[in-house]
């Protein structure tokens, strides 16, 4: 039995994520204007994610399945936490310091598609209308948190894990049509809630222009560093818009169209193919899976993933309004990126699984 084997880490969803994360840091210290100190606390976030990526690589599915409330109520319990005692920065309050600063809202993104796959493990029915309404406030409730302190990306990419896992779980076809309806209903009610700021950035997508020293300057920033990297880019460390401040936030949200600027269409590509590998890997081991809790699961944190980089991709390039997401494993985020190396332990606890195995 090899060592990958007796540790439960599946090998090929390691080398895709190894990779990513080692070009990610070298991106980071190009986009950083060549900060050892950003990278190095870059790397140690990274450690300490691949620790916990062990830890819960060894976790049975069924006590996961037990503690799956728990972890739900916990993270509920933080996320209001930071309402009331978080520290604030930037104009928002998203960080708890109880000796470690950490970023709750983070964490929902595990806790929702667990609970909701909790919820139809043992049962092969589709969800009824009462469960599926129960399920809708469980996804709603911490997405509301996050909402209000404020954190308009983290909302969404919450909301989309758990409708994810809603979807897997069978909801009937009439609930997403009466849901899509709902929703379009609600969107002057939303718009109404959202911040001046908010609406300025939605705004903007439509044309940048209009404001370029403004709600338009992320994006015509983001776009010219896009577009000056031609076909193979300006080459390693020859990032104009990053290394002279005209891209804001290029180690966090924009890291993107550093890449682009840099290593150019073949350095997207490339940078897209390795998403792609890791996602798929994920479907993978969820098809594979014979729960339904542990296929729920793998299936919603695969989609999820790809869903927060190609959210921020299309941030990036200017298809969708500035909501402040980092590039997974890329950008630096330290509870993000942990906690979508915890993912990955819960894939790999559930590859490893008897069931699994038994196939």
């Amino acid at each position: 039995m090899g060592v990958l084997q007796r540790l439960k880490l599946d090998g090929w969803l390691l080398v895709w994520v190894m990779l990513l994360m080692a070009g990610g840091l070298a991106v980071l210290f190009s986009a950083s204007g060549g900060s050892g100190d950003v990278v190095l606390f870059q790397a140690s976030r990274l450690v300490i994610g691949l620790g916990l990526m062990l830890v819960l690589a060894q976790i049975s599915p069924r006590f996961m399945i037990r503690a799956t409330p728990w972890a739900y109520g916990a993270v509920m319990v933080l996320l209001a936490l930071v309402l009331v005692i978080g520290e604030e920065g930037g104009g928002a309050r998203r960080w708890l310091d109880l000796g470690v600063r950490f970023q709750p809202s983070e964490f929902a993104k595990l806790a929702v598609p667990l609970m909701v796959a909790c919820l139809f493990h043992g049962s092969r029915e589709r969800p009824g209308f009462m469960k599926t309404l129960a399920v809708l406030l469980l996804i709603v409730a911490p997405a509301l948190l996050v909402s209000r302190q404020p954190d308009l990306g983290t909302t969404v990419v919450i909301g989309c894990f758990g409708f994810i896992a809603l979807l897997l779980a069978g909801l009937n076809r009439k609930f997403i049509y009466g849901g899509a309806a709902m929703g379009v209903l609600a969107i002057p009610a939303l718009w109404v809630s959202l911040h001046d700021y908010q609406r300025q950035r939605i705004l903007s997508v439509l044309n940048p222009e209009s404001d370029p020293l403004g709600a338009g300057y992320h994006i015509i920033q983001s776009k010219i560093a896009i577009g000056s990297g031609g076909a193979f880019g300006k080459g390693f460390m020859q990032s104009s818009q990053a290394q002279f401040g005209f891209l804001p936030e290029p180690t966090t949200d924009f890291i993107f169209a550093v890449i682009s600027e840099e290593f150019g269409f073949v350095g997207v590509v490339v940078a897209m193919l390795l998403f792609i590998a890791i996602t798929v890997r994920m479907l993978q081991i969820a098809f594979a899976a014979q729960w339904r809790y542990s296929r729920i699961v793998a299936a919603s944190l695969a989609l999820g993933f790809f869903f927060s980089f190609a959210l921020n991709a299309a941030m990036t390039t200017g298809l969708l309004p500035v909501v402040g997401l980092p590039l997974p494993l890329v950008s630096v985020a330290g509870s993000a990126n942990v906690t979508f190396l915890a993912g990955f332990g819960i894939l790999m606890a559930i590859r490893s699984d008897r069931r699994y195995l038994a196939r």
